[in-house]
C-alpha cells in the first residue's frame, strides 16, 4: 500500500513537472516580439489612422489671381461676397475627409484672423466691415461637422518690413501663440519649407536670406504648439513629427519607411500634399482643369496605399465657397474608393501560415477585424508565407496589408501568388511590392483564383502583420 502511494506520488510529481514544462514552453512561444525601433508615439499612430484630410488655401492671392503673393497687394482686396465656412466643412465631410488644415497665413504675410501682431490682416479688409475672423469661423464649422482642425502659418513673410531681423521672429511667435491658444484643439501645425527670397518687405522690395533652422527659434515654436495642443503633429522645421514626401504630385515612392530610411532612428511618417487643381489658390482659368476621379483614385493608391497620409487641397473660390466642380469631383472620388474597398474577400477566408509564434499570434489574426491582434513569426524567422483558401473561386484586383507598427516597421519585400484549379501563378502587380508599414495597397489586373498566397521575402525581424484584405 505504501509502495503504491509512493508510485502515485512520483507519477503526480512527474505530471506536474511535465505540465509546467509545457506551460513554460507555450508561454515562451506566445511572447510578443521585441520592438524594432523606432516606433510611433500614440499621437503619431492616431494621425496615421486619419489617412485622408484636406487643405484649404484662401486669402489675398485668391482675389489677385496669384499663387505666391509678393506681399504688396492691399488688404482691402480681400472681399468674398458669400463666404460660407459651413459649406467648406460639409463638402469635406461628404468627401470622406477626417480633418482639414487652413492656410491662416501664406508667404504674402496676410493673416485670415484679426491678429495683434500686424495690420496686414482681415480686420483691414471689407469683409464683415473689418469684424471677420475666418480662422474662428472655420474652426467652429469643423467642430460642428466632426472634422479635426489644423493650421498653416508660413514662417516666411514677404510683407513684413522686419523679416530677416530679430523683430520679425517675435512677431511670428506672437502669431503662433494666437493661433495655437485661441482656435484649438489642433491636430497638425504646418511650418512650410519656403523660407526667404525676394519680397516687398514694407516697400524695400529686395531679396533677404535667413538660416531657417536657426532664425525662427523653432524650439520655442514647437514648445508653444505642444503646450496648447500636446498631440498635434508638426510639419516642417527641425523638430517635425511628420514629413513631406518630397513632391506635390500626390504620390510617395514605392519603398517608404516611416523612419525615412530603413536604418532611420526617428519615426517620422510621410504626408503627401497635392491640390485638386493645378494651383493651390483659386484661378478661374482652372475651372476645367480639376483632377478627374481616376486621377484622384490613382493619387489615393499612391499615397495612402504607399504608407503615407493624403493631404488634398481645395482652393476656395472668389465668392468664398468651394467650387461646385471641386466639390462634386471630391465626393465622387470618395464614393469610388469606398466602393472599390467595400467587399473584403478575405473576411471569412481560412488563413494558414508556414510559421506561427504560438496561438496568440496565429495566421487567423490577420482577418479577425481586430487591429490589436496580429500574426507573428518566430524570432529566427524574418520571412514567412501566409495563404487564404476560398470555397469557391473569387476574382481579385487589390490586396491591402498592414503591419502592427506599434512594434516598428519591418517588411522589406513580398510578392503575391494565386492558384486556380491546382495551377499556380505569380500575380504581376502594378505597384512594387517592397515596404508595407501602416498600410500598403497593391493593384493588379483582375485574376480568378481559389487560393491567395503572400510571400514575405525579407523583414527586419519576425513578421508582425495585423491586417490583410483583398478586393
Amino acid at each position: 500500500m505504501k509502495k503504491t502511494r509512493k508510485n502515485l506520488y512520483f507519477c503526480d510529481m512527474k505530471r506536474i513537472i511535465l505540465t509546467a514544462i509545457i506551460a513554460l514552453s507555450l508561454a515562451s512561444c506566445s511572447k510578443a516580439p521585441e520592438p524594432i525601433y523606432p516606433v510611433p508615439t500614440d499621437a503619431q499612430l492616431e494621425w496615421q489612422e486619419l489617412e485622408t484630410y484636406a487643405f484649404i488655401h484662401f486669402g489675398l492671392n485668391t482675389f489677385n489671381d496669384l499663387e505666391w503673393g509678393y506681399g504688396d497687394t492691399p488688404a482691402t482686396t480681400f472681399n468674398p461676397t458669400d463666404l460660407d465656412c459651413d459649406q467648406w466643412a460639409a463638402t469635406l465631410k461628404n468627401a470622406g475627409m477626417k480633418g482639414v488644415i487652413l492656410t491662416a497665413k501664406h508667404h504674402d504675410g496676410f493673416c485670415l484672423w484679426p491678429t495683434k501682431s500686424t495690420d496686414y490682416n482681415i480686420s483691414k479688409s471689407p469683409y464683415k466691415n473689418g469684424e471677420g475672423d475666418v480662422v474662428k469661423e472655420f474652426s467652429e464649422a469643423c467642430k460642428i461637422y466632426g472634422l479635426k482642425f489644423g493650421i498653416y502659418c508660413s514662417p516666411w513673410d514677404r510683407h513684413n518690413s522686419f523679416y530677416a531681423f530679430p523683430e520679425y521672429v517675435e512677431t511670428y511667435h506672437q502669431q503662433i501663440q494666437e493661433l495655437t491658444n485661441n482656435y484649438g484643439p489642433l491636430f497638425e501645425f504646418w511650418f512650410d519649407g519656403a523660407n526667404g527670397g525676394d519680397g516687398y518687405y514694407g516697400g524695400a522690395c529686395e531679396t533677404r536670406q535667413i538660416d531657417h533652422n536657426k532664425y525662427y527659434d523653432y524650439q520655442r515654436a514647437k514648445d508653444t504648439v505642444l503646450a496648447h495642443n500636446p498631440t498635434a503633429m508638426i510639419f516642417g522645421g527641425p523638430f517635425q513629427t511628420v514629413r513631406w514626401i518630397g513632391n506635390e504630385k500626390g504620390y510617395s515612392e514605392p519603398t517608404n519607411w516611416c523612419n525615412e530610411t530603413e536604418n532611420g532612428t526617428e519615426w517620422v511618417p510621410a504626408e503627401v500634399d497635392v491640390s485638386i487643381r493645378p494651383g493651390w489658390f483659386y484661378h478661374e482659368n482652372e475651372d476645367d482643369k480639376v483632377k478627374t476621379v481616376n486621377e484622384l483614385c490613382d493619387i489615393y493608391y499612391n499615397s495612402v496605399g504607399h504608407n503615407s497620409n493624403l493631404l488634398l487641397n481645395f482652393p476656395v473660390a472668389l465668392n468664398g465657397k468651394i467650387h461646385p466642380t471641386d466639390s462634386i469631383r471630391a465626393i465622387e472620388f470618395y464614393n469610388t474608393i469606398t466602393n472599390e474597398l467595400s467587399n473584403n474577400k478575405l473576411y471569412d477566408a481560412k488563413a494558414n501560415a508556414d510559421n506561427e509564434r504560438g496561438r496568440r499570434f496565429s495566421a487567423s489574426k490577420v482577418n479577425d477585424n481586430n487591429s490589436e491582434t496580429y500574426w507573428a513569426t518566430d524570432d529566427d524567422y524574418p520571412y514567412g508565407t501566409i495563404s487564404f483558401s476560398f470555397e469557391k473561386a473569387v476574382t481579385l484586383s487589390k490586396v491591402m496589408i498592414q503591419e502592427y507598427v506599434k512594434l516598428g516597421q519591418r517588411v522589406k519585400s513580398f510578392y503575391l501568388e494565386g492558384c486556380k484549379d491546382g495551377k499556380w501563378f505569380r500575380i504581376n502587380t502594378f505597384d512594387e511590392t517592397t515596404t508595407v508599414g501602416y498600410k500598403r495597397i497593391v493593384r493588379f489586373n483582375p485574376v480568378e483564383l481559389d487560393k491567395l498566397v503572400i510571400n514575405f521575402e525579407e523583414s527586419r525581424g519576425p513578421l508582425c502583420i495585423s491586417n490583410i484584405e483583398a478586393y
